[in-house]
């Protein structure tokens, strides 16, 4: 009874970490299409129409192979009056090679129509879609209504997919509203959505996530045969289930696993039973062999319970993480935009400060998200300009190491620097030079930007979106202010970057 007892206890711990190991799985799903969805709105917000080469090489920079598992790519669907129909499917006939017609006929009574206008990638199984009114079906069009009341990527409920064919399978769309100018009180651009098969959803979310023989189910916001998503069959149909509830893309799911330990008794209890019936004497032998398995699996449930918590702290560090970046992008493409005089000014402003954020990315990825070293961040920044030479930067300093967050923000300073430097100051001459020397100061550390060797420094200049990021925003995050110098000789900026302890910013300390 002990071991049986035992084993049941175990198998249920199990599968409650199954439950919360493939929950989080899908999450992170959903949360990777929400991301992708939000960049493309706050993009194709900044444009007037959307052509298909910019959003094909939008599409193309996702690389949706290696980190899309589960969905049938991106799509862009317009949204248009009828008055503007026949004008539109004229245009599309005219000047693409993908020309398009509206399916099912609109109703005249409807106010909007959201043909599928470009789908990527591009092949035989998404092109049965294009064209397609999906504001004319009722479950795709409550999902549209409810992502633009919300401004949030919202996922639809259950429904068969165009691309399907013929083939009754289940599948869900994720859409995200795009507005004129990102303005929410403005026009209706339309729609930057995901299909997803639901199939292969779970089964994406399944590949990193070990499920063992159990069985599991996806439903579409409550337990019921007609609400089934997708399943994987377990090992041995028991019945005995756990449920918990998913959040995908702003809607209500239930993943449910099943156990596929039947009723029988486990080896160990049968030969436990008939050891004791037949040698009664070594029952306080057997006791103790027992008292012993009892220790060792409270420990086992004491580990997966703390396995349990760290997980937990992860997904919750991570999606912490993933806020601030879209923030710092977001507020980047606010700001470069207000800037730019003109969209290839814009687009090269906007590339050159993601790629900043990218290379410190990159650097915080390799130390674990730990501390990063100031050595390490300057070169990352500076490589593009040096090229291996040795002459033409100077750095100097002790052993440094920076918290992620700070690293992040020294990052995106230097980019400017570099970035003026090799337009108008002492990278972009044959002898310019730039000296970085830095300090350690208490809790501080002082580090020096010096160009010499450049053409002179002009007094009377236009404030630029570099100058405003690093006095401004650079100095908020860093708590402390900047020194930004125009000499005549050269330009020189002193930031203070405070030294924090590991215990400050690590998920989890001293472990």
């Amino acid at each position: 009874f002990a071991i049986e007892r035992s084993d049941h206890r175990r198998e249920r711990a199990s599968i409650q970490q199954t439950v919360k190991a493939v929950s989080s799985a899908l999450e992170r799903r959903s949360s990777t299409s929400s991301a992708y969805l939000r960049s493309g709105a706050a993009l194709f917000a900044t444009l007037g129409d959307v052509p298909e080469p910019q959003f094909r090489s939008f599409v193309n920079e996702l690389k949706l192979d290696a980190d899309y598992y589960g969905g049938d790519g991106v799509g862009w669907a317009e949204a248009i009056t009828p008055s503007e129909l026949a004008s539109r499917q004229r245009s599309s006939v005219v000047n693409s090679p993908n020309a398009f017609r509206v399916f099912p006929d609109p109703d005249p009574s409807r106010k909007l129509i959201v043909p599928v206008t470009l789908l990527e990638p591009q092949n035989d199984r998404n092109r049965r879609a294009i064209g397609f009114d999906m504001y004319s079906e009722p479950m795709r069009r409550a999902a549209m209504m409810e992502a633009q009341r919300s401004v949030r990527p919202t996922a639809s409920g259950a429904v068969v997919l165009l691309q399907e064919g013929q083939v009754e399978a289940s599948g869900f769309l994720v859409y995200m509203p795009v507005f004129a100018n990102g303005d929410t009180s403005r026009a209706l651009k339309g729609y930057i959505y995901s299909p997803f098969n639901a199939q292969q959803f779970l089964d994406s979310a399944l590949q990193i996530e070990s499920r063992g023989t159990s069985g599991i189910r996806l439903y579409d916001g409550a337990i019921a045969p007609e609400r089934l998503m997708a399943s994987v069959a377990p090992a041995l149909e028991t019945g005995k289930t756990i449920t918990a509830s998913v959040v995908i893309a702003n809607r209500p799911m239930i993943l449910e696993v099943e156990s596929a330990r039947g009723n029988l008794l486990s080896d160990l209890s049968m030969a436990t039973l008939i050891f004791g019936l037949l040698v009664a004497s070594l029952l306080m032998v057997v006791a103790r062999l027992l008292t012993q398995q009892a220790l060792e699996d409270r420990g086992s449930l004491e580990w997966l319970h703390e396995q349990n918590s760290i997980r937990d702290s992860l997904t919750r560090e991570l999606n912490h993480r993933v806020k601030n970046t879209l923030a710092n992008v977001l507020s980047l493409i606010a700001l470069t935009r207000r800037r730019a005089g003109s969209l290839d000014e814009f687009a090269e402003g906007i590339d050159g400060r993601i790629r900043a954020l990218s290379a410190t990315h990159d650097l915080l990825t390799q130390s674990e998200w730990g501390t990063t070293p100031i050595a390490a961040v300057i070169d990352a920044e500076l490589a593009p300009y040096i090229q291996g030479s040795g002459e033409v930067l100077e750095m100097e300093g002790p052993l440094v190491e920076l918290a992620p967050s700070d690293a992040l923000s020294l990052g995106l300073a230097i980019h400017e620097l570099a970035t003026n430097a090799a337009k108008y100051g002492a990278l972009g001459v044959v002898g310019g030079r730039v000296s970085v020397r830095w300090t350690l100061e208490g809790s501080a550390v002082r580090i020096v930007w010096q160009e010499s060797g450049g053409p002179d420094v002009p007094q009377t200049r236009k404030r630029g979106f570099g100058t405003d990021l690093i006095e401004k925003i650079v100095a908020h995050e860093l708590n402390n202010p900047v020194e930004l110098e125009f000499a005549p000789q050269g330009v020189r900026c002193v930031i203070t970057v405070p030294v924090r302890k590991p215990s400050d910013f690590a998920i989890r300390a001293n472990r």
